[in-house]
């Protein structure tokens, strides 16, 4: 995901402003989403587990929505 920061001199321009708080409420917004997104569908690839193979992986099932958060916010920092 592409992720555009501009700073502009400071200006009394409202519009500029305005702008440019809207366009890193957007980024922050697509980024989050991007983040959930992410999360979402790894813990359901691992909810797809037996007991047996996440036991056989070292993992338990109390433990996947902490394991699906850390890796979805490894991947996509806001």
């Amino acid at each position: 995901m592409a992720f555009m920061d501009q700073t502009f001199a400071k200006s009394d321009n409202l519009g500029v402003r305005a702008l440019a708080a809207a366009t890193g409420f957007f980024a922050t917004a697509t980024a989050r989403y991007a983040r959930y997104s992410l999360y979402r569908n790894t813990l359901a690839e691992l909810n797809t587990l037996s007991d047996r193979e996440a036991a056989d992986l070292g993992m338990h099932r109390s433990g996947f929505r902490h394991l699906a958060w850390e890796t979805a916010c490894e991947k996509i920092a806001v």
